[in-house]
């Protein structure tokens, strides 16, 4: 006899300045349409088994014109930045204040949002730990992530939390 774990599907938009999401922290992943469509199955403890859909616009222009047909049904945004580039975490508020207002939730103020520091393998660091924690704490205490891409550094962690907070967010998915 098989176990039956039910399944949800999450669509997540993962988005930040052009270079530093994409193909990054999804570069495991599978690709099921180009590069800019990915899914990864998440499960833990006694939950379902989410499938996370993620759509990585990650700032390219080609996509701009797109982006409210992109956020449209998001059940969680991805904020994602590079630690060595200071200039792609001041961008957050920008992007995320974008994605907020194309997307349209009913309640901005607690629809999930992740926050993602990429490539801390990398020893050019402009961006602290604790400025980043801050300006989440600021945005309503927004989870945060220290990521390394290439050796999978808390990008597990991440994506559980991503669909954690999706789900949390609107449990009568189920």
């Amino acid at each position: 006899m098989m176990y039956y774990r039910p399944r949800l599907l999450l669509k997540v938009v993962i988005i930040g300045d052009s270079g530093y999401a994409k193909g990054e922290i999804i570069k495991s992943y599978k690709a099921t349409i180009g590069a800019d469509f990915l899914t990864k199955e998440v499960h833990f403890e006694d939950n379902p088994v989410f499938t996370l859909q993620i759509w990585d616009t990650a700032g390219q222009e080609r996509f701009q014109s797109l982006s409210q047909a992109f956020y449209r049904g998001a059940d969680c945004c991805v904020l994602v930045y590079d630690v060595n580039v200071k200039k792609s975490f001041h961008n957050l508020s920008k992007w995320r204040d974008q994605f907020l207002d194309a997307a349209g939730p009913q309640d901005p103020e607690n629809f999930p949002v992740v926050v993602i520091g990429n490539k801390i393998d990398v020893a050019l660091r402009e961006v602290y730990e604790k400025d980043a924690k801050a300006w989440c704490d600021s945005k309503g205490n927004i989870p945060y992530f220290e990521t390394s891409a290439r050796n999978g550094t808390n990008v597990d962690e991440s994506f559980k939390c991503i669909a954690e907070r999706a789900f949390k967010y609107e449990p009568e998915k189920l």
